[in-house]
């Protein structure tokens, strides 16, 4: 039975506001707490930049999670980010791929301070900013995701204004470091007439373990825990309507999973699952489409469920049957494609926060993802056969790194929609 998600206000992660500054060259003796707090400035580990020419993404890897601040600035376009740290020597550097950054540089303005400028090809906006602590052998992370704007609003926003004398005294100014960061599942570009409809479906239940760890936990337990977890997420934003196809500890077939989705017209569906292999080696999340050479396995499930002309109500069906098979085999494929693109978001949003399969975005023919009309992902969270997933799989602060993660590619996907 499908469980109604209750609606809630979005809910913006801020960190402790802070300003740093100071006059330099003047010696003073600070007191011992003041000491020790500047003796533990986050050191900056790494940084390294992805540019495409939909999206750049910035990855600044930190002993321990600080405050930060982020600018445009024009002529020439930049993004500005600045924060609490240390850093080695300035450098230069050239982002991975070709688009919307063109290089980015790394210089410390103060004792305490790190500034990292990225070049930009054209106008471009923050899409979404967080911080992620550290988890397991991964450092803790700032991450700045970026878009394309229009120039018109990237020079109302700009810092500096117009005169030239006014841009260059405010940009050698410091930025506050107040680390405010968009909550998951928030973007600059959130469309807040639409509320899509998302259908979150625990793997196994009931009779059907699924996998088994070799402390006894089952598959089903786990999944069903994780599913809450993101639903509650995704309700806090105030972006999305969110059901279960279970949420209790039921068994439901394949196809009843996939009937509810198709149903209730679900915008998007996420099936999870946390599997087992026979090799313990393997490890890490991924997410699984539905391929291109789907296509008979979809005709037979049309045939199997329903009336293949159902799939294009609304619409005046052809009474030629020929025309009807070109209509849904168009369905099916927009169907896949739009998949495609969910779990490619998803990915991306993983991508700096878990460990992930080699080739992470993959398709196979899973039952739950034969749905001709509603695009749908199956995200493998990990592996019991394998020790180190199956303690991830337990500790509540990687549940909650993945879950923030998973509510920021929703969002983004479902931006790139409305």
């Amino acid at each position: 039975m499908i469980v109604a998600a209750v609606r809630a206000k979005l809910i913006f992660l801020v960190l402790a506001c802070a300003i740093f500054g100071g006059q330099a060259g003047v010696a003073q003796e600070a007191p011992p707490d003041e000491a020790v707090s500047q003796s533990t400035a986050p050191a900056l580990l790494d940084s390294r930049v992805t540019a495409t020419q939909d999206r750049a993404r910035l990855v600044l890897d930190l002993t321990t999670p600080t405050e930060f601040a982020v600018y445009t600035s024009n002529d020439p376009m930049r993004v500005v980010v600045e924060l609490r740290g240390q850093a080695g020597n300035d450098q230069d550097s050239q982002p991975a791929g070709n688009g919307l950054v063109t290089a980015y540089g790394i210089d410390a303005p103060g004792a305490e301070r790190v500034r990292v400028t990225l070049s930009l090809a054209g106008p471009a906006q923050v899409q979404q900013s967080y911080i992620l602590d550290a988890f397991g052998d991964q450092p803790a992370r700032l991450v700045i995701d970026l878009v394309p704007d229009t120039a018109e609003n990237f020079a109302a926003n700009a810092r500096g204004g117009e005169p030239a004398a006014e841009q260059a005294e405010q940009a050698q100014a410091p930025a506050e470091l107040d680390g405010a960061q968009t909550a998951p599942g928030e973007t600059a570009t959130a469309a807040d007439s639409v509320r899509p409809l998302l259908i979150i479906d625990p793997g196994h239940g009931g009779v059907d373990g699924g996998a088994r760890a070799t402390n006894g936990l089952e598959e089903k337990t786990i999944v069903l825990a994780f599913a809450l977890k993101l639903q509650n997420l995704l309700v806090e934003t105030g972006r999305f309507d969110v059901a279960l196809t279970r949420d209790t500890d039921t068994f439901l077939t394949l196809s009843q999973r996939v009937a509810l989705a198709r149903q209730n017209q679900a915008d998007l569906f996420i099936s999870l699952h946390a599997d087992s292999f026979d090799q313990q080696d393997v490890r890490g999340a991924s997410i699984y489409t539905r391929g291109d050479l789907a296509t008979t396995d979809l005709d037979r499930v049309l045939a199997e469920n329903e009336n293949r002309v159902d799939l294009i109500a609304g619409f005046s069906p052809p009474e030629d049957e020929g025309a009807i098979n070109v209509l849904v085999d168009f369905l099916a494929r927009e169907t896949r494609r739009q998949s495609y693109l969910a779990g490619q978001a998803l990915i991306e949003q993983l991508e700096p926060s878990v460990q992930l399969r080699r080739f992470p975005l993959r398709q196979a023919d899973f039952f739950v993802l034969n749905s001709p009309d509603i695009p749908s992902v199956l995200i493998e969270l990990g592996f019991l056969s394998n020790s180190d997933d199956t303690q991830n799989l337990t500790t509540d602060a990687w549940l909650d790194r993945v879950a923030a993660a998973l509510a920021r590619g929703v969002a983004v996907y479902f931006d790139g929609q409305f």
